[in-house]
């Protein structure tokens, strides 16, 4: 028992982690698409799904992230 306390993580903040990553990722992906070339412009760049809502979840990803490393382990005893 007394190994565990050394750990500045548990279980659950290593989860949450995991999530924050996913969510981050998630976010990134919503950002891709087509690209504009020279010989053609691609409207789709400047969609709302590119410009605001892919940004707003890879920072909710972030602050989740945030939270996972700040969280402080429950203490059993």
């Amino acid at each position: 028992m007394a190994d565990k306390q050394k750990f500045a993580f548990d279980k659950t903040n290593f989860i949450l982690l995991a999530v924050g990553m996913v969510v981050v990722i998630l976010g990134f992906l919503l950002m891709t698409g087509p690209s504009s070339t020279e010989s053609a412009f691609e409207p789709d760049i400047f969609s709302v799904r590119r410009i605001k809502v892919a940004p707003v979840v890879c920072f909710l990803g972030f602050i989740f992230m945030i939270y996972a490393v700040l969280r402080k382990p429950k203490i059993k005893e």
